[in-house]
């Protein structure tokens, strides 16, 4: 049998390297960092070698172990790597056969939302024209020329894979943790639009990835969440081998049995304590023949199953699959920490099992198996009931206003990433002046070295105990939290700015109809009292406040920060231009147009044609302006009103009703469906 040597890189590399094992025959690996090591299915067919080899050290490699055939399943983009291999095969001059294994990029170059570049640098010039936050997916190797560049780096959210070289080049760099997203893809098109969402992403940037890099759905989910996609390559099929076509070159065949039913249990594995787990989820993993899941948890249990150390999605999937086609009954355990339905990755892996089941790309039976969460643990080991208590989670993810929902509620749970969030908990509750709380940091549950610490927010600053944590925050002092609108004039810093009056403000913003989770644009923001107004609604409302007077944004920053809410952006600028490179709005409110009415609302339409839109017109031209929308745009439960104000002044022993102006409130929606 010829000897062979597959340099790995790619989902079709180790698919290969799995295949040729299925038909027992002796290769090896070559990946270039423990991660890429750790990916690879170790059994008696592959010798794994983990080390970054330049040309001359390839050519002594491929030489000492007289390897035949050469498969370079490298990266479209390691060019680099491509060349020294080319090089390598070259040098031995043996008739050593060299194969491209290709991907396919699944690029639709139709998308409008993609951009291409030739290089990173040339892509990282375009990003100092855009605004907002930019989510880099190319990878820790080319991070150097976005982060040295001082207009790119704060705005930089970098999705690594979760290995310590990459970890090691941001820290160098200088990228800060809340700013480094460390897993392993590919992810869903729903997990890249969480992402968008969660960071406030205006620009993704990736590599040509191609489909088993994820490519289709970071291109699907740019375009649904209408931000640009820079994309590092030109828009060409990578050249080379399919899979197919490289193991007829090597006379391999796949494996073809018989797919057979398997059955998969998502098991929550609690916090790690294996006394602690139900029996039936014992009795799942006892019985797997599989078992999935993040390293940490696989080595609580002591079973004969083969163990994968997998736990994105985009990963498991493919493994079963590969596991069903190997035939025969199949019993598989996928683990993930606290309870399966309690923020947890089971959910949107249970999704994921669901559509492939469907789409018959796995025949296969599902099980959710519930677990004990941390915060069920911890109110037990405190003696607190969480019936009545807020239940949040920074782990992973943003939150707005935490500060702020700490201050509404006597008892809150918290999920936490580490000793980070803590620090950064500790800081914002000292900065909203919330300090007679008390915070009970639950370390290392269910662990023989458990501790559960009770700190102050000054405390929790300085707090310097590595660990994995879940916090309950006692605060007695809580204020009840305002059910509906209704802030008064008097309690809104002001300046010369004009602002829109207290009983307007309430009757535009109900006309605006927001939503919980609404993304709204307050263009010609004054004073920013809609703004705020609308954040206090709910937490998870972002709003957008447009100004383009200097005035005008340092009182709306100061009524932001008055109100400690994190769920407004002060964008300095004039409307429409101001607009363009904002997240997509679902309702938008416009106090003030500058004149450019037609041409905002132009754009409002070309965001989102299903747009809640509301005008206030204290002037006969915006009125004239208003009057002929219905002419000029297509638009459904179209109103104006006109409002009228009047206040009881005393005179003497009299009262008399003195007018404010009048105005004109002007709602309707966008309605692409009469086009």
């Amino acid at each position: 049998m010829k000897k062979i040597l597959i340099f790995a890189g790619t989902t079709e590399g180790r698919r290969v390297s799995e295949i040729l094992s299925e038909n027992k025959i002796n290769h090896t690996v070559c990946v270039a960092t423990e991660y890429g090591e750790m990916l690879i299915e170790k059994n008696e067919f592959v010798n794994v070698h983990c080390e970054r080899m330049d040309a001359e050290k390839m050519n002594s490699f491929i030489k000492e172990g007289a390897y035949e055939t050469v498969i370079d399943a490298t990266h479209p983009y390691a060019f680099e790597v491509t060349k020294n291999i080319k090089e390598a095969v070259s040098k031995n001059n043996q008739g050593i056969k060299y194969i491209r294994l290709k991907r396919n990029t699944g690029i639709d170059i139709q998308n409008e939302t993609i951009r291409f570049f030739d290089s990173n640098e040339e892509c990282a010039k375009a990003l100092e024209e855009t605004k907002g936050n930019i989510l880099l997916t190319t990878g820790s190797k080319e991070l150097s020329v976005y982060a040295n560049n001082p207009d790119l780096k704060e705005r930089l959210f970098v999705r690594i894979i979760p290995g310590e070289e990459s970890l090691k080049i941001c820290n160098t760099l200088g990228i800060s943790g809340k700013n480094i997203i460390a897993m392993q893809g590919p992810f869903s098109s729903k997990m890249n639009e969480a992402t968008i969402d969660m960071y406030e992403i205006s620009v993704m940037v990736t590599k040509q990835s191609g489909i088993a890099g994820g490519f289709p759905q970071k291109a699907e989910s740019a375009k649904n969440k209408n931000i640009p996609l820079f994309v590092i390559g030109c828009p060409v099929e990578d050249e080379g081998l399919s899979i197919e076509e490289t193991l007829k070159e090597i006379n391999v065949k796949a494996c073809g049995k018989e797919s057979a039913k398997i059955h998969i249990d998502l098991i929550g594995a609690g916090m790690g304590n294996p006394d602690l787990l139900t029996k039936k989820a014992s009795k799942a993993i006892d019985e797997a023949d599989v078992i999935i899941g993040a390293k940490r948890l696989l080595e609580i249990f002591e079973t004969n199953a083969r163990k994968l150390p997998l736990y994105m999605a985009g990963d498991i999937i493919p493994a079963i699959k590969e596991i069903q086609s190997e035939g025969g009954t199949k019993k598989i355990a996928v683990l993930f920490s606290g309870d399966s339905s309690f923020y947890s990755g089971a959910s949107l892996l249970y999704e994921a099992l669901t559509e492939e089941i469907k789409k018959g790309g796995i025949v296969a039976d599902i099980a959710v198996i519930p677990g004990i969460s941390s915060i069920s643990y911890l109110s037990s080991k405190i003696g607190i009931s969480y019936s009545d208590a807020l239940i949040l989670s920074i782990h992973g993810r943003r939150l707005n206003n935490i500060a702020k929902r700490i201050k509404h509620s006597r008892k809150t749970f918290l999920l936490v990433s580490g000793l980070n969030d803590i620090k950064l908990l500790g800081e914002k509750l000292v900065d909203s002046g919330i300090d007679n709380v008390k915070i009970y940091a639950g370390g290392n549950l269910s662990y023989e070295d458990e501790e559960i610490f009770v700190l102050t927010p000054k405390e929790c600053v300085s707090f310097d105990r590595e660990g994995i944590y879940t916090l309950y925050i006692d605060n007695p002092e809580s204020e009840e939290r305002r059910a509906a609108l209704g802030l008064k004039d008097g309690e809104f810093e002001r300046n010369e700015t004009p602002m829109t009056k207290e009983e307007v403000r309430e009757v535009s913003i109900c006309k605006l109809r927001p939503k919980k989770d609404s993304v709204i644009w307050d263009i010609g923001c004054g004073t920013g009292s809609i703004a705020v107004e609308c954040a206090l609604l709910s937490d998870e409302i972002i709003v957008y406040g447009i100004e383009m007077k200097d005035d005008a944004v340092e009182i709306i920053d100061r009524n932001k920060e008055k109100f400690g809410l994190e769920n407004i952006n002060v964008i300095k600028g004039k409307a429409p231009d101001a607009l363009k490179d904002l997240p997509a709005a679902t309702n938008a409110f416009i106090g003030g147009s500058g004149g450019n009415l037609n041409e905002i609302l132009n754009m409002l339409y070309k965001v989102n044609p299903n747009m809640r839109v509301v005008i206030n017109a204290v002037t006969i031209e915006t009125m004239c302006e208003m009057k002929k929308i219905p002419d000029n745009f297509e638009v459904k439960d179209f109103e104006i009103i006109q409002m009228q104000v009047s206040r009881a002044n005393t005179a003497g022993e009299y009262h008399m009703m003195k007018a404010e102006n009048s105005v004109w409130i002007c709602s309707f929606d966008f309605d692409p469906v009469s086009l």
